[in-house]
């Protein structure tokens, strides 16, 4: 039985398929998590503001953004924009694309929670001391936030990459997607090709997100005592 799983993935170039599809996953799934930060931080800081219309639209994106299923706005961007506007986007642009406005909602929510969980003279002592609006955030709160923020970017980057694998559906040959096509084929000749295959796709999830996953807790707990 295990001679049969080792001819599966020695067979041609399946391994080195397996290690491409695994590098396109990471690499659409950080990068996301890369510009969700990046993005997700102004934003989040403009939901905690005092400016009425900035909390409105960003918690009208928010809301959106968690209702709209992420495979419908995959579908949306790349199967309708091309067929309706005739716009014909690469499919990795259009999935770091929409991984990247979902996380963005997400780490905002969570950069607003930070903030507002801080005590109030952060602020009052700021101001006292002349800072203007930009410089508080940059000076004071953000440095103080980031310790209550990056549990949460942890657990984000776990979810980003289990959820990355959305994108097979837009025939992108992430490792779920090379999977797929290796089962196909190695299941004319084996019956177990299947639990081999995503048993072994299985573990290398587990084996990225376990860790990341251990570690969110681990600061979450060493930064409450």
């Amino acid at each position: 039985m295990l001679d049969s799983a080792i001819s599966i993935f020695t067979a041609g170039r399946n391994m080195a398929r397996l290690g491409e599809g695994l590098w396109i996953t990471l690499k659409i799934s950080l990068s996301s998590v890369g510009l969700s930060v990046l993005l997700g931080i102004p934003a989040g800081l403009l939901m905690s503001s005092k400016s009425r219309f900035w909390r409105a639209v960003l918690r009208f994106y928010l809301e959106f953004i968690r209702i709209m299923p992420i495979l419908v706005l995959l579908f949306l961007l790349y199967y309708s924009l091309s067929s309706v506007f005739n716009i014909n986007l690469p499919a990795t642009f259009v999935s770091i694309l929409v991984f990247t406005l979902w996380g963005t909602a997400e780490m905002a929510d969570l950069v607003r929670g930070a903030v507002t969980s801080l005590p109030k003279h952060q602020w009052e002592s700021g101001r006292a001391l002349g800072l203007k609006e930009t410089q508080l955030n940059l000076y004071v709160i953000v440095p103080q936030a980031v310790r209550r923020l990056l549990p949460g970017v942890i657990n984000l980057t776990t979810r980003m990459i289990k959820t990355t694998p959305f994108v097979f559906f837009i025939n992108i040959p992430d490792l779920v997607k090379v999977a797929q096509q290796i089962v196909e084929v190695a299941g004319l000749r084996n019956n177990l090709a299947s639990v081999w295959v995503y048993g072994f796709i299985f573990l290398i999830y587990f084996a990225i997100c376990y860790p990341i996953s251990l570690y969110s807790n681990y600061l979450e707990k060493a930064w409450q005592t």
